[in-house]
């Protein structure tokens, strides 16, 4: 046989091969294919460049997690102009282009948890409708309010675990759809009167694990549809008695962990109001409680309100000596002298 029939012959079986094999999927990647989408998994220590060849054009979701990448611009997102799920975690990314976004116009979600950002450019994040966005355990400082777009689509924003020491109070008046809101591991010293007012969706607020010494009586007062509050692990040394007006769809309340000696009965009265969820919970645990005759308020409403009470039996008593980790509800009416 002619060696060029060979050769055709060889090339048209390549060619059926190529027609009939497995899509594509990038090096050290796991690509996962359904209904004309693909998911692609790059999580391989060695891992250190964007897989830009190899990517399929159908791409919708990407995670390159736990791997040696430093660098993602623009131009390798043009490989995947239909992502609508970005996760790059725990890697070594310090900046992004401001133009990053600009060639997925229908990405709804970024997570950049576990890298290294600092700061951010102007308008980064204007180029997609996102809904969710994570930042979760970068090194940013401070937050600015140029990276979002007028009326943003954001439900969902995490900056927990960076160095933020404040919040500018206009930020969210570009955020108003947010339902979800994580702060938490933070070092916020406070929350400045009104910050909060235009988050009238918000669902769930987190801010433990921060240094907030107080707050301001207004501070949820524009937030009715609160349902999970987080103030736990900050120095809280007292709450205003109504800071928890208006909350009534307040599933759940943590504020153990702080240096509460002493709470207000008005904002007692409010978490057992009848307008109140039925599903209320309320941790108040590991607290320095003062117990003398100011405890009395804090003690008939445990007694009162134990189904309303998680971990009850960790409120106990910080001073003084002769009642010292003595749970409050177990305190007797001469121990309160009433």
């Amino acid at each position: 046989m002619n060696s060029w029939v060979v050769l055709l012959i060889c090339a048209l079986t390549c060619c059926c091969g190529c027609s009939n094999g497995a899509p594509n999927c990038p090096h050290m990647c796991t690509c996962h294919f359904s209904n004309g989408d693909t998911k692609v998994v790059c999580s391989e220590a060695s891992f250190s460049q964007f897989p830009s060849s190899g990517l399929p054009g159908n791409t919708t979701s990407l995670s390159i997690q736990s791997t040696n990448l430093s660098t993602i611009t623009a131009k390798h997102l043009q490989a995947t102009p239909l992502l609508k799920e970005l996760q790059i975690y725990y890697n070594n990314v310090s900046t992004l282009g401001l133009d990053l976004l600009k060639g997925v116009p229908r990405l709804h979600t970024l997570d950049l948890t576990g890298n290294r950002l600092n700061v951010l450019p102007p308008s980064i994040f204007s180029h997609a409708l996102l809904c969710n966005l994570v930042l979760k355990d970068n090194l940013i400082s401070s937050v600015d309010t140029d990276w979002f777009p007028d009326n943003s689509n954001l439900t969902w924003l995490d900056l927990s675990g960076n160095h933020l020491t404040a919040v500018p109070i206009d930020l969210f008046k570009k955020l108003r759809r947010l339902e979800n809101l994580d702060l938490s591991h933070n070092h916020l010293e406070k929350i400045l009167a009104g910050t909060l007012d235009p988050l009238k969706s918000l669902q769930q607020l987190n801010l433990g694990g921060n240094q907030l010494r107080t707050l301001d009586p207004s501070t949820f007062r524009k937030t009715p549809n609160m349902t999970h509050l987080f103030l736990q692990e900050n120095q809280l040394e007292s709450l205003p008695p109504n800071l928890l007006q208006g909350l009534h769809r307040l599933d759940f309340l943590f504020v153990n962990r702080n240096r509460l000696g002493h709470i207000s009965t008005t904002l007692l009265e409010h978490l057992s109001n009848p307008g109140m969820s039925n599903r209320l919970q309320v941790v108040l645990g590991q607290n320095p409680w003062v117990c003398d005759e100011k405890v009395e308020g804090l003690w008939r409403w445990l007694k009162e309100n134990q189904k309303k009470v998680f971990l009850a039996d960790d409120i106990r008593c910080a001073s003084p000596d002769s009642l010292k980790e003595r749970s409050v509800m177990s305190l007797t009416d001469i121990e309160l002298a009433l």
